[in-house]
């Protein structure tokens, strides 16, 4: 807008003055010509009455053919006349004025051809005339150099009423680009109210609205997350009744009714494991991701990690680096870290190769990588995976829903992601990567 309002307004005033120099030298053609004729007519009448006088007193002598014989002191003449008699005979001229009698006829008033404007006077018996020429070249140099003075100033014009508008524009749109960027910093977690009190009058109402729309999205957001958590609450606790009581079921059952039990247990687990997902994605969607204060990362990723091996201490699979002053600190949510982890490292246990290590390694300058053995991946199945629901060529369990969920929280946290198959250094395996901001996870 702001470029846009500098071009418009800088082409209007050029136009505009454009306008105004071509009426000027319209004027000034105008005004010229009357101002060059009324000084050749001047000219001409004056000259009458002494040409008369001067033939009077030099009556019966010779005349010199030319004035001023000799005189020449290199400069043209700005008007030349002669003085001819009633047969047309040039009977003297000026010092530029041509021998040859002019084209102009022996009859009083102005007279153009394409070289001069002429004025012829003459006396009343009408027996000498006198012929002033003013040269066409000498009203085009002065209409010239008019035009020139108007024009001119249109090169100075056009800088400087670029950096005077932008100035002034930028000055006067200044509260709009403020209100722009106070609006565009919302989000899940800012919901602070938009400061309205330095805004112009025409720009309040629109910093009202807003700040009724945030106080109505920051009640969405909290009625939102409200429901999510007695949402998982108030599902974990029937499937995990129902899978208590189909264990209990498949202890005292033999036979084919075992088995059957056995796959209701399966499908239980199964659904307890996506409405999980599920609810972290709703989560996810509400934007649990932004933090609203400064924490420390480093002993959530380590509860995660404890909480992993725990759950199965057999498997030894985790192993957890931390390079010499690493530090992942910042303006985050525990809870959401905490979420992208589990789903992350509970992926490279479920899909990757049980024979190999799960490797993490946070590193300096705010860097996580997981790491596990599996196939390498090509690149359309990569972009498959990190889809909703995408799964790849893998008989493990699992919704799909893991790599979205972390993206999404990611996302909110503004943290880099990056999936690489295979892994950086190998041939082979699955590595993720989060690049969480130097200015936020340096400390």
């Amino acid at each position: 807008m702001t470029r846009r309002l500098i071009l418009w307004l800088t082409g209007a005033a050029t136009a505009f003055w454009l306008i105004a120099a071509g009426l000027g030298i319209s004027v000034m053609h105008d005004e010229f010509g009357e101002i060059f004729d009324g000084s050749l007519q001047e000219t001409a009448e004056r000259l009458v009455p002494l040409v008369v006088g001067d033939l009077d007193q030099r009556a019966g002598s010779a005349y010199p053919h030319q004035l001023r014989e000799g005189a020449d002191d290199g400069d043209a003449e700005y008007l030349v006349y002669q003085v001819r008699n009633a047969a047309g005979e040039v009977l003297f001229r000026s010092h530029d004025a041509p021998e040859a009698p002019f084209d102009a006829p022996l009859k009083r008033g102005f007279w153009t051809d394409n070289s001069y404007r002429f004025f012829t006077a003459a006396t009343d018996d009408n027996t000498i005339f006198v012929q002033v020429a003013d040269a066409l070249a000498n009203r085009s140099e002065a209409l010239t150099e008019g035009g020139m003075a108007l024009f001119l100033p249109v090169l100075v014009l056009i800088p400087v009423s670029v950096l005077l508008i932008r100035l002034i524009v930028r000055r006067t749109l200044a509260p709009v680009d403020g209100l722009r960027k106070a609006i565009e910093e919302k989000d899940g977690g800012n919901m602070a109210p938009v400061p309205a009190g330095m805004l112009p009058r025409e720009l309040r109402p629109i910093a009202r609205s807003v700040n009724h729309l945030l106080v109505r999205l920051q009640s969405a957001f909290d009625a939102e997350r409200e429901f999510t958590a007695n949402s998982a609450h108030e599902l974990r606790t029937p499937i995990a009744g129902a899978l208590a009581q189909t264990q209990l079921l498949i202890a005292e059952l033999d036979g084919p009714k075992k088995r059957r039990a056995q796959q209701i247990e399966t499908s239980l687990i199964n659904l307890g494991h996506t409405a999980e997902k599920l609810l972290q994605l709703a989560r996810a969607e509400a934007g649990i991701g932004s933090g609203a204060g400064f924490v420390d990362l480093v002993p959530v990723l380590q509860l995660v990690v404890t909480d992993f091996e725990r759950r199965d201490p057999a498997a030894g699979r985790l192993c957890f680096q931390r390079d010499a002053g690493a530090v992942l600190e910042g303006s985050y949510s525990q809870d959401a870290f905490a979420i992208v982890l589990r789903n992350l490292i509970e992926n490279a246990l479920l899909h990757g190769d049980r024979d190999e290590p799960v490797d993490i390694r946070l590193e300096t300058g705010g860097v996580v990588r997981i790491v596990n053995g599996a196939a390498a991946l090509s690149p359309d199945e990569l972009a498959g995976i990190r889809k909703r629901f995408g799964r790849g060529a893998t008989t493990s369990p699992g919704s799909g829903l893991g790599l979205s969920i972390a993206e999404r929280l990611l996302q909110q946290m503004k943290a880099g992601f990056e999936v690489l198959s295979p892994a950086t250094g190998r041939s082979d395996g699955f590595e993720v990567v989060l690049r969480f901001k130097s200015g936020d996870a340096s400390g």
